[in-house]
């Protein structure tokens, strides 16, 4: 069930509301003793598309390239008049001046200690809580810095107004989408992230040998400002595109194959 009405469930109620009234006082904790830390970064940078590519430009010249986000396409049959969709659609190309928004955000310093405090008093029910609790405040984290890239500092949707509900259910102009997530679920795009904001010295984020965040609690993803732009399932990848991809970012085709194991339509070496 949903929040609120999940409160009130003949079945579930009971124990939903002694979740929740648990979880609010923990949260009552960490905000009164100042248990964890949230830091974020975020950056607006001129930006154009380049076929599949995302071409990241130093300044408003737009004459020198400091970074290239690399999208991967749909390959997938689709019906008469539908797009195979590449995150790269969603900005302008060469030309016409466009943006994109980077962030990384992290509600997560603090939380291994306190649940390994927890662990230790043999208290596992609140060391998963104060983990579940971070990960939904670095969740709340990048709401907000999405909002504020919005409304604020790149202000497309400076007359925004939208209620809770309405900002759960996404009514707003523009995604944020995260490497490792289905519409580009190449991990290693973290990496030009990090690069480009300088993430782990703003934030303490550090990405691990897989490419993981850490702390856990963190979330990373580029904001883009099409009025169309939309969440969508890269799906099955063929060997044409992730040999053409790997080539694009420098990689070897059984590196690139490695990172992209579950999205392949292929068997690697048997193609």
């Amino acid at each position: 069930g949903k929040y609120p009405a999940l409160l009130s469930d003949p079945k579930k109620g009971e124990a939903a509301r002694k979740l929740f009234e648990d979880a609010q006082e923990l949260l009552q904790e960490i905000i009164r003793d100042d248990l964890i830390e949230a830091r974020n970064v975020f950056g607006i940078f001129p930006a154009n598309r380049k076929g599949d590519d995302i071409l990241v430009f130093e300044d408003e010249s737009r004459s020198r390239i400091v970074a290239t986000l690399h999208t991967l396409r749909q390959q997938s049959k689709k019906a008469s008049g539908k797009p195979n969709r590449a995150l790269s659609d969603f900005v302008a190309p060469e030309g016409s001046p466009d943006y994109i928004g980077i962030f990384a955000v992290t509600a997560g310093h603090g939380v291994a200690e306190i649940a390994f405090k927890y662990e230790k008093e043999h208290d596992d029910y609140n060391a998963i809580m104060i983990k579940a609790l971070a990960d939904r405040l670095a969740e709340a984290s990048a709401e907000y810095i999405h909002r504020h890239i919005r409304t604020i500092e790149w202000g497309y949707a400076t007359d925004e107004q939208l209620s809770k509900e309405e900002l759960i259910a996404e009514r707003y102009a523009g995604i944020r989408p995260a490497p490792g997530y289905p519409a580009q679920p190449d991990h290693t795009e973290k990496k030009t992230i990090w690069k480009l904001l300088e993430a782990e010295a703003s934030t303490g984020i550090q990405l691990t040998e897989n490419l993981a965040m850490m702390p856990a609690a963190s979330v990373c993803g580029i904001v883009f400002s099409h009025p169309e732009a939309n969440y969508f399932n890269v799906g099955q990848l063929g060997q044409d595109q992730i040999s053409d991809y790997a080539e694009r970012k420098g990689y070897s085709l059984s590196e690139m194959e490695t990172w992209l194991e579950p999205r392949l339509n292929y068997t690697p070496g048997k193609a």
